[in-house]
């Protein structure tokens, strides 16, 4: 696994905060926003993107959103211990989505040709902002030639790709993926964007208390930048390379709300069809998951849809025994990124048996009555667990990974 996030860059730090309740959530610093309705986001800080790069120039030719997707890459491949001689580079895969993509070039670019004119536009920035180049950038420095495309589909982007990187090892096209999500919309254009929309905590005064998923007092939720990737791989060929394995990928679902271009269904059918999908191709009871990360972004109707969706499928079992929490709390809504760092918290907590918290959560929601685990991390058994992402445009996915009893 590898990740980069507004509370560390790799995984060992990125878990230890998120255990410790730890947020990473402040004012912005990479533009003045004065003059913004939201002023607050979780940024990946002190970032350098040199050193994850084979050549140098690739920096200069790449959007901020690519750069942490490889350098969330490298860090995978690097912990898988991945050696490419020895692998059959037809048959790795690379499957690394972005919701917005190169909003920051798009951004750029377009202030170059309203005030220098349309022949001073750089000549990159086509590549340099569409969502599928970083699965592509990613191919090119390590060789994989296997199945390689992006998702995009907003906040479940991250998700998909996952899933879909698991569908297509079964189907046996292919041996491995490298698999996630990348973003960095936290510029002038994305937040006033989301501000518009009503979408996000204004909070101002108070930014490492301003992302509350399941509380009363939430207003919206937060940005967050960064870039999770997991190597997924078919079981035999993970053995034979001696791989370290810390979980089984079970189940996947995938559903649509067509209902509304930014809200969920009222009583978050589509999220418990998306739910009842991954347990199905699981295998799994809903009375084994252990823990359910949740999408929970602080905004006041996803929450109560999320939470009536769980209530709804696990029966009994979702006030009996069932932890959520949401890890949004602390490291602000990654978009397009949010699922495969939401799925290295999953995988963390089945080999650490701790659930990390939902901080902020002061004055729950008297719709939202589940066990979200408040303020403080939480040691548990952890065995099944389950990992929500829900999309503008009605888009859901879902991802179930067990513990690996080998």
């Amino acid at each position: 696994m590898g990740v980069v996030t507004p509370v560390g860059d790799e995984v060992s730090v990125f878990w230890n905060n998120l255990k410790n309740g730890v947020s990473g959530i402040d004012r912005i610093t990479a533009f003045d926003s004065t003059e913004f309705a939201c002023q607050i986001a979780g940024e990946v800080k002190n970032f350098v993107p040199g050193p994850f790069f084979n050549n140098p120039k690739d920096v200069r030719r790449t959007d901020r959103f690519t750069q942490l997707g490889m350098a969330a890459s490298k860090r995978a491949f690097a912990d898988a211990g991945i050696d490419m001689s020895k692998l059959d580079a037809d048959r790795f895969g690379v499957i690394i989505g972005s919701g917005i993509g190169g909003l920051k070039t798009l951004e750029d670019q377009h202030t170059i040709l309203m005030n220098k004119g349309p022949s001073r536009v750089s000549p990159f920035m086509i590549p340099m902002m569409i969502s599928n180049i970083v699965s592509g950038v990613v191919s090119m420095e390590f060789g994989m030639r296997g199945p390689n495309f992006a998702t995009v589909s907003a906040c479940a982007t991250a998700c998909h790709a996952i899933g879909e990187a698991w569908r297509m090892i079964r189907l046996g096209e292919a041996d491995a993926f490298l698999a996630g999500g990348a973003e960095a919309a936290v510029i002038p254009l994305g937040m006033c964007g989301f501000a518009a929309m009503k979408a996000l905590s204004t909070r101002n005064d108070e930014p490492k208390r301003a992302s509350r998923p399941f509380d009363r007092d939430r207003d919206g939720f937060v940005m967050g930048e960064g870039a999770g990737v997991i190597v997924l791989e078919e079981l035999e060929h993970a053995r034979k390379r001696g791989a370290k394995i810390y979980c089984e990928v079970a189940g996947y679902g995938l559903t649509a709300d067509a209902y509304h271009m930014t809200s969920p269904l009222p009583e978050g059918d589509g999220a418990r069809r998306c739910m009842k999908i991954a347990l199905e191709k699981s295998g799994i009871n809903t009375d084994e998951v252990d823990y359910i990360n949740a999408h929970g972004t602080s905004t006041s109707i996803g929450d109560v849809c999320e939470t009536k969706a769980i209530k709804a499928l696990f029966g009994a079992h979702a006030k009996d025994g069932l932890v959520v929490s949401s890890t949004k709390s602390m490291t602000g809504h990654l978009l397009g990124a949010a699922g495969s760092v939401e799925m290295a918290v999953c995988v963390m907590a089945i080999r650490e048996g701790i659930i990390p918290p939902t901080i902020n959560l002061d004055n729950p929601d008297e719709q939202c009555d589940l066990d979200y685990v408040p303020h403080v991390a939480r040691e548990k058994k952890v065995r099944v667990a389950m990992n929500n992402s829900f999309g503008f445009g009605g888009h859901n996915a879902t991802l179930i990974a067990k513990e690996f009893l080998d």
